[in-house]
């Protein structure tokens, strides 16, 4: 049973640092496209 917990708790774990991982990358290519406008604007 207690691996059983462990292993429930490390997935979870897992699943958070990748939510926030592919967050901050769609930021990032955001951030990137806005620039490539600024800079297409000028």
């Amino acid at each position: 049973m207690k691996k059983i917990a462990t292993l429930t708790l490390m997935v979870l774990m897992l699943g958070l640092t990748a939510c926030n991982t592919v967050s901050g990358m769609g930021k990032d290519i955001k951030k990137g496209g806005e620039a490539i406008e600024k800079a297409a604007s000028k």
